[in-house]
């Protein structure tokens, strides 16, 4: 006889009802093999005998199985596991190792291209980003009471409900007013896609425009989350220089000529990963290019608002009188990276196709976090933000690059940058970022996936440094740790 006794273990602590204990106690030790199929069960009063429960906690937990159909009732016979269960293999319960959740049993694929370092993040360790706001300065009051004040209206139930693969029409129409007076541009919300961030604008873009074998150009320095999502659409990536004034139009001419060209992905505002603006004469034949030779422009606008020498440079998308420009954008840098609203701007026919692709991947967006954000722009509440933290951010940079030119003068080359929220920085030549992060983390600094920079090993030895999530101790203290790694990589080079 099944030591039923033993196998089954009744915990009159925990909230699951005690039949369900013992309904799925019984079907792992069906499954595991243990109990066998066509294996008569003990009566139900003899099992509650055994393990000192009400004859009533057995029936429930038989009927569940027989509604589950792992057994089955015969009459004047009783209750056996079901026959016509296919044969289960035994675990090899010597080997324990075999009982583990990660093991797979089926193969699938990997693509290198996406494998990247993941960070663990640790107590008193800081971590150098490549440029993200400070959470700190999230408007999270304002936000929350917008967000109750929307879910206490009676209009809100249709919008619990399955909504548009375009993302809400009064974000839409509302982002369309805002894009047209802040960034010159003039659409309406037949032109916008609500996406979930920038990203989620750069993965459909790039599935509608490539078929395998087409070609993508790009900066040498470039967003590396950008090229990934160009690889995994089977584009082919050419890369052009990045000078102080951008994107090099002119080599990117001369690879026109050379063949076909489908689309040029640009951060024109601030160049990521060097911070550049693109110049006025740049964009313009840029522009020009792209009406001549039929290309697409992605014009990944990442970070508009944050410009400290000037007001922001209108973006290509303003100029763009011949439909060439897929504009995107979010509010993740502007607001907080859990805020995953993002936007696409293009003519009516490409949204529209992105609309129908967005629904095989994200049927819809967050409803109420859109309509959310759409009374958070309506009222003002975003720009007040922008301009409240536009302050802070500059005092950091003016503090962050003071302290590096003048503590650390003798490792790093850089430009003071005009926007954004990191600096483009130089290791000179006897050092390598890889020597710097070893010896970081003995001063509890992180440097990160420096690699990522190093694009098809172009070895300029530079990375990313954010300067907007540290407040002005955190800034020296990170400072003061980046002197102590650089003293003691030189002390031992």
């Amino acid at each position: 006889m099944f030591p039923y006794k033993t196998s089954l273990e009744i915990d009159r602590k925990s909230k699951e009802p005690l039949f369900l204990q013992l309904t799925n106690q019984l079907i792992n030790l069906i499954k595991e093999g243990k109990i066998p199929s066509g294996t008569k069960l003990i009566a139900t009063r003899g099992l509650a005998e055994l393990l000192g429960v009400h004859r009533k906690t057995v029936v429930a937990c038989y009927e569940e199985l027989i509604l589950q159909g792992w057994v089955e009732s015969i009459p004047k016979k009783g209750t056996f596991v079901n026959r016509n269960l296919p044969d289960i293999l035994p675990l090899d319960f010597d080997n324990k190792k075999t009982v583990n959740e990660n093991k797979l049993g089926f193969t699938f694929y990997k693509n290198p291209a996406l494998q990247r370092t993941s960070l663990t993040n640790e107590d008193e360790v800081m971590y150098i980003n490549d440029g993200i706001s400070d959470t700190r300065l999230t408007p999270v009051k304002e936000i929350a009471k917008t967000y109750r004040r929307i879910v206490d209206r009676t209009s809100i139930f249709p919008h619990l409900s399955y909504g548009s693969t375009y993302g809400n029409k009064k974000l839409r129409e509302v982002l369309a007013n805002y894009l047209n007076s802040t960034r010159g541009l003039s659409v309406t919300k037949d032109n916008i896609l609500i996406t979930r961030g920038s990203q989620n604008g750069i993965y459909l873009s790039s599935q509608l425009l490539f078929k395998e074998g087409d070609i993508i150009v790009v900066g040498k320095t470039n967003y590396i989350s950008a090229d990934l999502t160009f690889s995994n659409a089977k584009a082919v990536i050419k890369r052009v220089a990045v000078d102080e004034c951008g994107l090099v139009t002119d080599d990117l001419e001369r690879l026109c000529k050379k063949g076909s060209v489908k689309a040029v992905y640009v951060t024109s505002h601030h160049h990521h990963p060097t911070t550049v603006t693109m110049s006025a004469e740049r964009r313009i034949h840029l522009l020009n290019l792209a009406k001549e030779y039929g290309f697409a422009i992605l014009e990944d606008d990442y970070d508009y608002d944050f410009n400290y020498n000037h007001a922001p440079i209108l973006p290509l998308a303003s100029h763009d009188a011949n439909g060439n420009v897929v504009y995107i954008g979010s509010v993740c840098k502007t607001v907080a990276p859990v805020f995953r609203v993002g936007y696409l701007v293009a003519p009516k026919s490409f949204i529209d196709e992105a609309a129908n692709l967005r629904r095989i991947v994200d049927r819809q967006g967050d409803a109420l976090l859109e309509l959310t954000f759409a009374d958070f722009i309506q009222s003002g509440e975003l720009d007040s933000h922008i301009r409240k933290v536009l302050k802070v951010y500059k005092s950091r940079r003016d503090l962050f690059c003071r302290l590096l030119s003048e503590k650390l003068n003798n490792y790093f080359e850089f430009e003071i940058p005009k926007g954004g929220m990191a600096v483009w920085v130089h290791l000179k030549n006897q050092f390598k970022w890889k020597e710097v992060s070893a010896i970081g983390e003995k001063y509890k600094l992180s440097i990160g996936d420096y690699q990522r920079y190093d694009i098809e090993n172009t070895n300029h030895n530079c990375i990313r440094i954010g300067f907007a999530t540290f407040n002005e101790d955190e800034i020296h203290e990170l400072i003061h740790r980046l002197s102590l790694t650089m003293k003691h990589l030189e002390k031992v080079s």
